[in-house]
């Protein structure tokens, strides 16, 4: 940015130079143009040299798993309780597996005996990865909630139920809603299980953990196509084509098993291993608040490995659920092969995926302690070569060629999804890591998957399977690859922002167990962003009970932005909100105000073609099912506002400026907040009405009633506030008692005139 704005300020002086022989009117004008634009070019600099120096960024070894000693999976796996809970979800995954490798096995026959074209069911075959992505979003948010065992219990059993159904569809619309099922109960087994091995299992064994869970699933996808085929051509009769159902048949019973098992299992502490690590220390937060989906997709977005890996996780997701469907369908359409060959040259890619994963786990747990940027850069490097051997892959004229050359893709497609969990376990914050495992689910089989198989039910009728999969793939596979590489280096930045919020919820964990006075209201190291334009840095303030707090500043300051977050109708990028010592960053707004934030905003706060009465009870709806509450609630408040008292059959939009605010301040304290949030309170006021509202304040203070309050008048936030802060550019140049901002000359003149006191 700093060459940029040389060269802008080298450009205004020859542009000035140039046109020496122009008018003076002229002449300045141009000269004005070129002095707005090298002030727009430094503002610019500024500002992104002020959003580098707020990242940030702590040393590798506080870094969660970073330049620690290594762990010895059997130490590992004791440090969690035992095996037993990472053997039941691995066999659980493992089942899943299977009869995953099955529909990609038996879709020719299924599409034989429902008599469907290639697109069809190669649409149908791919699209459980859309119901797993209905799913998926609901469990991962579950599993940010509630106990998880319950969840994959269930969830499991009923997968079982709906695996046994597809062998009973009578047709391709019920083989359809029968695999809807299957997608949906599948669904815990990415969010819901990484959630849990995550917070059972300590950090340094994860790699291993993730690679071991993935290379039994593909052990067990090895045999089934060997298992599934020959169900298949067992069950098949002279000239029958219907032995497949056999194999949904028997796939069902062992997962209600293990199922069963699942409920038996303990329920690990959130965070637990992230808090050891960073902190030295593990702890629980009494009655956590339940997480909004809003603010945790919100927060997730924000996390910039996330944003920057999703293209690759997309073209995974093609590679490694439409793809072999397709390339079954060449095998028996062009070779001939049935399902039990078919099944054989499965075997082939599982065994050999089974061999690199056991070389993979352990390399990555090693990276993650040395580097954890490498880590990334792997599975990138693995998406974008497994590419490489497509085009030879299907210039093969022979079956051992063909499934020769497509060994190498399946090997680094499958590697690259057993490090996705990883991964994901440690960007993520603890709170929302079942959320976060849910949205790249929705990228690896919702866009990768179900949007590979629909553009492949469009287009491998006309084009083929060769074509098909060649245009499909090579692109997405080199670009997703690509882009995940680049997208390293954000790692060290999402994990700080991780160890942040620890040290935040450790201290407040201090501060509690030494029974010191509680704020009403904590803000702690926020900062914020609406787009890419950073308008908070790094701030942080607290507001004891019952005192008022003045937000002063300058138009842009950030003001009105930081009671946006408070009432959460804003996500930070960092920070942490509290009301009375319990986090709220990502609750939502309605339970915000049901704990007692409640803001008046600035301008019209009103229902204007609405009477003064029905203002109120609409302000008391959340109150409805007692009248008697919402009668005592509007009797309270008429008597803070007895000029209201006599028009409430009046339309609001009829009263005086001074009255709307007055009925806007009524319909807010209809809540009995805890505290009370002001934006603007005198804004556009007489100075006299200004004066009847700041006399209910002082009552409302004298009540104890706590107020944050953001005023661009300087005299009315003195009159109100015990103390003030002071912001510029979003960040905080003052704060300490509103008397003494007086005497700050420079800040005073800024409020009142702006950011330069002129």
């Amino acid at each position: 940015m700093c060459l940029v704005v040389e060269r802008g300020s080298r450009g205004t002086d020859a542009v000035t130079e140039e046109h020496t022989d122009k008018p003076v009117g002229e002449s300045g004008e141009l000269g004005d143009a070129a002095s707005l634009a090298a002030s727009v070019l430094a503002e610019e600099a500024a500002r992104h040299a002020k959003q580098e120096s707020s990242k940030v960024l702590f040393p590798d070894d506080l870094l969660p798993g970073v330049q620690t000693a290594g762990l010895s999976l059997k130490k590992g796996l004791a440090m969690g309780g035992g095996a037993a809970t990472f053997v039941v979800l691995m066999i659980l995954n493992s089942l899943d597996e299977l009869q995953m490798a099955a529909i990609a096995v038996l879709a020719p026959d299924i599409r034989d005996t429902f008599g469907v074209s290639d697109g069809t069911i190669t649409f149908i075959a791919s699209s459980s990865g859309a119901f797993v992505v209905l799913g998926a979003i609901p469990m991962g948010w579950a599993a940010d909630r509630f106990r998880r065992m319950p969840i994959i219990g269930w969830s499991s059993i009923i997968f079982g139920v709906m695996v046994a159904m597809s062998g009973w569809a009578v047709n391709a619309f019920a083989f359809f809603w029968a695999r809807f099922g299957v997608g949906i109960a599948k669904a815990n087994t990415i969010p819901v299980h990484s959630s849990v091995i995550a917070d059972t299992y300590p950090i340094g064994i994860r790699g291993r953990i993730g690679a071991i869970d993935k290379g039994t699933g593909r052990l067990l996808a090895v045999c089934s196509p060997l298992l599934v085929g020959a169900i298949a051509a067992a069950a098949n009769g002279p000239g029958e084509i219907d032995g497949w159902r056999w194999a949904y048949y028997l796939l069902g019973i062992p997962v209600a098993v293990a199922a069963i098992a699942a409920f038996f299992l303990k329920e690990p502490q959130r965070g637990r291993w992230e808090k050891e690590d960073v902190l030295q220390e593990s702890f629980t937060e009494d009655d956590p608040l339940p997480i909004s989906m809003d603010a945790a997709f919100s927060r997730l977005m924000q996390i910039r490995t996330i944003k920057t890996v999703v293209v690759g996780f997309s073209a995974l997701g093609f590679g490694l659920f439409t793809a072999p469907v397709l390339e079954n369908l060449w095998l028996e359409d062009r070779f001939g092969l049935e399902s039990l060959e078919r099944g054989a040259w499965g075997t082939a890619a599982g065994l050999a995926t089974v061999v690199s994963l056991l070389y993979v786990g352990p390399k990555f747990d090693r990276m993650w302690r040395d580097n954890p940027t490498r880590t990334l850069h792997l599975v990138g490097a693995l998406i974008g070569f497994s590419v490489i051997f497509k085009p030879i892959q299907w210039a093969m004229p022979t079956v051992p060629l063909f499934i020769g050359f497509s060994i190498p893709t399946l090997v680094m497609l499958n590697t690259a999804f057993a490090m996705v969990s990883p991964l994901m376990q440690a960007i993520v914050p603890y709170r929302l890591r079942g959320t976060g495992t849910a949205l790249i689910t929705l990228y690896i089989f919702f866009v990768g998957g179900t949007g590979g198989g629909l553009i492949s039910f469009m287009f491998a009728d006309t084009w083929g399977p060769r074509v098909t999969t060649l245009v499909l793939t090579v692109p997405s596979g080199i670009i997703g690859g690509w882009i995940m590489y680049r997208g390293a280096h954000h790692i060290r930045g999402d994990l700080s922002l991780n160890v942040q919020e620890l040290l935040d919820e450790q201290d407040e964990q201090r501060r509690s167990s030494e029974e010191t006075e509680v704020p009403a209201l904590q803000v702690n190291n926020l900062d914020f962003s609406y787009g890419s334009v950073q308008v908070l840095f790094d701030v942080a303030f607290e507001v004891k009970k019952g005192e008022t707090l003045a937000l002063l500043g300058t138009n842009g300051a950030g003001k009105s932005t930081i009671l946006r977050i408070i009432s959460g109708l804003g996500v930070p990028q960092r920070g942490v909100v509290r009301l009375n010592g319990r986090t709220i960053t990502y609750s939502s707004p309605q339970l915000r105000s049901q704990l007692g934030i409640q803001q008046l905003p600035g301008g019209k706060g009103i229902f204007g073609d609405m009477t003064v009465r029905q203002n109120l009870v609409m302000g008391a709806y959340i109150h409805r099912t007692n009248r008697a509450d919402v009668e005592r609630r509007i009797l309270e408040a008429l008597e803070l506002f007895p000029s209201l008292t006599n028009c409430q059959e009046q339309k609001a939009s009829s009263l005086s400026g001074g009255q709307q605010q007055m009925l806007a301040l009524a319909r807010v304290l209809l809540h009995k907040p805890e505290v009370l949030l002001i934006d603007e309170l005198s804004l556009g006021l007489a100075p006299a009405v200004v004066q009847d509202l700041l006399v209910l304040i002082e009552r409302l203070k004298e009540r104890g009633q706590t107020i944050v309050v953001v005023e661009q008048s300087l005299n009315v936030a003195l009159a109100i506030a015990d103390r003030a802060i002071f912001l510029e550019k979003g960040q905080i140049r003052f704060e300490g008692a509103a008397s003494e901002l007086a005497e700050r000359d420079d800040l005073a003149r800024a409020v009142f005139l702006g950011k330069d006191g002129i």
